[in-house]
């Protein structure tokens, strides 16, 4: 009998890593993915690394020739640079590159994964809070991440049994914020953990454990799993 297999696209930093780390440590054969080949060899765990870009079809089309049959997918990756930006001033080819790694990506991944995942498998995406708590400069990002749970909730009945669900994290420390926040990182991640319900921001194990639960539990399927320190609230 084969060992449970995973590929994470995004697997080699942040959110991905973490669930890589904590599948690894369980027995789970991982398969990561992601664009930086200099980042997937820096990563010093037993998985096997594959580069790929997900906005590219010919590449997510490479990658599920060389995974075999894969229990679960998931995808942590995400490029959202140029996207926050006033709507007045809105330059769309700006943001292209969050669309191709928040949407079009996730959709390839879908269409390309399916036919090797198992019956009783699962994708799991992974969107954000700022589907539910969008702020200025932001609706680039809030549509996508609202968009990916809607692409879900049809998947899951188009790819049955095959179950599709998203985890949605809130405010999580994680190197994206560098591009988001820039020097101000730290002083707007301490003024939001002073405001969440559990009195801190998220810490990149706390979304892996919600994936887990998503990969382990067979009756969730079109669902968004909320793991934001209770922001949606507040």
């Amino acid at each position: 009998m084969r060992k449970e297999r995973v590929v994470i696209v995004g697997g080699s930093s942040g959110m991905g890593l973490a669930l890589a780390t904590e599948l690894v440590a369980q027995g789970t054969e991982v398969i990561i993915a992601g664009r930086s080949a200099d980042r997937l060899e820096a990563v010093d765990l037993p998985v096997r690394k594959v580069v790929t870009d997900i906005g590219d079809e010919q590449g997510v089309e490479r990658l599920f020739k060389t995974t075999g049959p894969v229990d679960h997918l998931v995808t942590t990756a995400a490029d959202i640079s140029g996207s926050y930006q006033p709507i007045r001033e809105y330059d769309v080819a700006a943001a292209r590159s969050a669309i191709e790694s928040k949407l079009i990506g996730p959709l390839l991944l879908a269409k390309h994964g399916a036919p090797v995942i198992a019956p009783g498998g699962s994708i799991v995406f992974t969107s954000g809070i700022a589907a539910y708590r969008p702020g200025p400069r932001g609706s680039m990002v809030a549509a996508l991440n609202g968009g990916l749970g809607s692409m879900a909730a049809a998947l899951a009945v188009e790819l049955a049994p095959i179950r599709v669900n998203v985890v949605s994290p809130g405010w999580v420390d994680t190197p994206i914020w560098q591009s988001v926040a820039g020097d101000a990182k730290d002083e707007t991640l301490a003024a939001m953990a002073a405001r969440l319900p559990v009195g801190r921001i998220g810490r990149t194990n706390d979304i892996a454990e919600a994936i887990i639960a998503l990969l382990r539990n067979g009756f969730i399927t079109g669902t968004v799993l909320h793991a934001d320190g209770g922001h949606r609230l507040v």
